[in-house]
């Protein structure tokens, strides 16, 4: 967990917006540090400390919020930024990995040969729920042949038990609700 300054400040950023994007879900949103240039570059920061040690060659992010804290992240790291997309938005060859929702099934693809052999990769994202897309990014990195060097998320949602899937990772957040 980051600094306990830090953490508060996020908390009070982070908007709660209840029956979103349907009854019954409270939706966690991130627009408020987004839009303060500060509390975005310390998030950045912080998110990427525990990295700083020169081994994460990679940043690979999830579809659609990740990347825009997983691009910053990479840049602070001094690794190359790949995307984690939903099917059918990459141009070529894909690795892909499908996994459960409590309503359905989805998938993340990254393309062939963007990362592989001899890379260490972090995942980021905007926030750890249930921890499934998390798995899928981490075993679609795998499957790939390249290292996990471990998951960073500015937000953790506790009581959704994300960690769990996640049990054999270094797993980083900066604020837990």
């Amino acid at each position: 967990m980051a600094d306990t300054q830090l953490a508060a400040d996020l908390r009070r950023a982070i908007r709660d917006v209840p029956d979103f994007p349907k009854p019954g879900i409270l939706f966690r949103d991130i627009t408020g540090v987004l839009a303060d240039h500060a509390l975005l570059g310390r998030a950045i920061e912080a998110m990427a400390a525990p990295f700083f040690d020169g081994s994460v060659t990679h940043v690979a992010a999830i579809e659609s919020r990740g990347f825009i804290l997983g691009a910053p992240v990479a840049l602070a790291l001094g690794a190359g930024f790949i995307p984690l997309r939903k099917p059918g938005k990459l141009p070529s060859a894909v690795e892909r990995v499908e996994y459960a929702l409590e309503y359905g099934t989805d998938a993340l693809e990254v393309l062939r040969g963007a990362i592989g052999d001899g890379h260490r990769v972090l995942i980021v994202d905007d926030v750890l729920a249930t921890g499934g897309t998390a798995k899928a990014a981490c075993d679609l990195v795998r499957r790939t042949g390249a290292a996990l060097a471990g998951c960073s998320f500015l937000l953790e949602i506790g009581a959704l038990g994300g960690r769990e899937p996640l049990k054999e990772t270094s797993v980083r957040s900066l604020v837990a609700v």
